[in-house]
């Protein structure tokens, strides 16, 4: 079923979160048992994300380069087909621009569809860590919205080599990004609602936001989206601070700030567990907020790891 139709059929916010592929080598098995206790709470649909290969130049004596992959999160189509076996749920795989061809998402998009996936989140994806700015693949989508456009084409029948339109008609449902505290890479929030804007209007049909710690800049968010004639559902996310790390590791990278009675509150945490306990109470009185104000569903940022956002769905859901 379409996101779309899950958010419309909802009496009440629906429970959702996303998934990391594991590691080259590690268990899907443990992964899905992992993610087993958060079916409690009957989510209508799980993401999950991918991640491009990234990669190191060994430098060899004869001054020659060797490009080495070194990191890569394999199987999101497989994980896919397995969750929607296992828990009879939808699953939404993450689609980049960064790291892909046309030709290659149209591939992932066919293969997609014939294992009955209905949903797709188009994110355009960051730069790789060895790289300072984002650089398509060569015949690949410099932004989001390109890559909404190609997925709404196949919905239409129409192919990249294909002169006229084919009977194979995809009908995918399409999500995207959205930054109550804008992209790092936009000059200016309303700059950033524009790019949002154009997204929308060529396709997509929900957007779940990147993670924030502050309820009224996702309030203020929802407002600004709304005056310039974005009408499509939004679903926030929300993230649980976990350990002592993520308190200065997830502003910088995610390009977000905690707000002051957090930080508070943080300050006082000697341990990994008390920065945590602080953490989980944060996002319930998020989560109870949100849910009053009548947001369509609470979408969780897991890492895979069940325990925290199990505990927050048990205070609010």
């Amino acid at each position: 079923m379409k996101i779309t139709e899950h958010l419309k059929n909802a009496k009440s916010t629906l429970f959702s979160f996303e998934i990391l592929p594991p590691l080259k080598g590690q268990s899907l098995k443990d992964l899905l048992e992992g993610i087993e206790p958060l079916m409690e709470f009957k989510p209508p649909f799980v993401d999950v994300t991918y991640h491009r290969e990234e990669y190191i130049y060994k430098k060899h004596p004869n001054g020659l380069l060797e490009k080495i992959s070194t990191k890569k999160r394999p199987g999101t189509v497989g994980i896919c087909a397995a969750i929607m076996n296992r828990f009879h749920v939808d699953a939404v795989p993450h689609l980049l621009c960064g790291g892909f061809t046309k030709e290659e998402t149209e591939n992932a998009l066919i293969d997609l569809n014939f294992i009955g996936v209905d949903n797709v989140l188009a994110l355009r994806g960051d730069a790789p860590k060895t790289e300072g700015k984002f650089v398509p693949e060569r015949d690949g989508h410099h932004y989001a919205s390109e890559l909404v456009e190609q997925i709404v084409r196949m919905n239409q029948g129409k192919y990249l080599h294909e002169e006229t339109e084919t009977n194979f008609h995809t009908d995918f449902c399409v999500g995207v990004a959205g930054y109550p505290e804008k992209h790092f890479e936009a000059p200016s929030m309303k700059f950033d609602l524009k790019y949002l804007k154009e997204k929308v209007d060529r396709g997509a049909e929900y957007i779940v936001t990147q993670m924030f710690f502050d309820n009224q800049k996702f309030f203020d968010f929802v407002k600004k989206v709304r005056e310039i004639g974005i009408e499509v559902p939004i679903i926030p996310g929300i993230k649980p601070i976990t350990t002592v790390n993520q308190i200065t590791m997830l502003p910088r990278t995610f390009y977000l700030d905690l707000p002051d009675a957090l930080m508070d509150e943080l300050e006082k945490c000697k341990t990994n567990a008390e920065v945590k306990e602080v953490g989980i109470e944060w996002a319930i009185e998020q989560s109870k907020e949100l849910i009053a104000a009548g947001v369509p569903s609470l979408h969780f940022y897991t890492m895979s790891k069940a325990d925290a956002t199990y505990k927050i769905a048990k205070a609010v859901f």
